[in-house]
């Protein structure tokens, strides 16, 4: 069963947690100040779209690729994008709350995380590859068998990360966030 096209879209202020985006493929479409929480995007196509000032939190997101897409200023708390579409996952956060957000075993190289929340996200099995997490808060965020080879954490803070535990080659931080690389130690730098 093929499912509708839908292309260069602009959807504002819709509540799709009470009344479910239908399911479709979606190519360039623009989604501002909507509501998902708790809600069902699974099965979906999203392809060039940009999401703005939406609620994305806790939303089902099963089996969905998200190919070229943004989310700027968004609220994502807990979204599980382990279980998006793998290897399909091509996406870029700008000023998020990623809070408990799960991206365990994707494949996110090159992935842009600029001035978003990422408490206690699970990046386990992930590959960051170059990713750039710049003025973003990591805090208790769990780094485990992840690649983050060349990534750019030279403006990250509060990160901890097992340098014996993780691919680091190449990675980028700045001097006075080192004690994120040391914490396991339990050292004390002043």
């Amino acid at each position: 069963m093929n499912k509708p096209f839908v292309a260069d879209e602009h959807f504002q202020n819709e509540d799709f947690a009470k009344n479910p985006l239908p399911k479709a493929d979606y190519e360039a479409c623009i989604f501002e100040g909507c509501q998902f929480q708790d809600g069902f995007l699974d099965n979906q196509n999203f392809v060039d779209c940009t999401f703005t000032d939406c609620d994305l939190s806790n939303t089902n997101i099963a089996h969905t690729i998200w190919n070229n897409v943004r989310f700027e200023s968004c609220k994502l708390l807990g979204l599980s994008l382990d279980t998006s579409a793998a290897g399909l996952l091509t996406v870029t956060f700008s000023n998020c709350n990623l809070t408990l957000a799960n991206f365990g075993g994707q494949s996110l190289k090159k992935t842009h995380f600029i001035g978003s929340n990422l408490t206690q996200a699970d990046f386990t099995n992930t590959d960051l590859t170059e990713s750039n997490f710049t003025d973003c808060n990591l805090d208790h965020a769990l780094f485990e068998n992840t690649n983050l080879n060349k990534a750019d954490l030279s403006k990250a803070f509060n990160f901890n990360i097992d340098p014996e535990a993780n691919f680091i080659k190449q990675a980028i931080f700045c001097k006075e966030e080192l004690i994120g690389l040391l914490k396991k130690h339990d050292i004390v730098v002043q």
